[in-house]
């Protein structure tokens, strides 16, 4: 039951970078000239940053825990391995694990530069 849930919920891990890009694309469009009291209560570009972060991370967190969860099953499978199963699994982590930082990093950037 657990696998199903797991290949159901993959696809948000790899569209979350997708989904904050969009959030950003329409926080770097170029605004139409409003008045200067118009443009105070703009303040729709840190919605879509929350909203990116909260996808970062829910898609992050999925990563994560599907590749924590083969590893300690193959583990358990064939404890005598648990060194390479370590190895292998230690890339691809680093790598999750820096697309979410910098996706992070993109995210946090739309609220300073605006």
């Amino acid at each position: 039951m657990t696998s199903v849930r797991f290949r159901r919920f993959g696809g948000v891990a790899a569209l979350t970078p997708v989904f904050a890009a969009l959030a950003s694309k329409a926080v770097f469009a170029q605004e139409a000239v409003l008045p200067a009291s118009a443009n105070a209560h703009s303040v729709l570009h840190y919605f879509g940053a929350a909203i990116a972060l909260g996808m970062i991370v829910i898609g992050a967190s999925l990563g994560i825990g599907r590749l924590a969860a083969a590893a300690a099953e193959g583990i358990a499978r064939q404890p005598a391995a648990t060194t390479q199963i370590t190895g292998a699994v230690n890339l691809p982590l680093f790598l999750l694990e820096g697309v979410a930082i910098l996706a992070e990093v993109f995210a946090l950037l739309v609220i300073l530069m605006k």
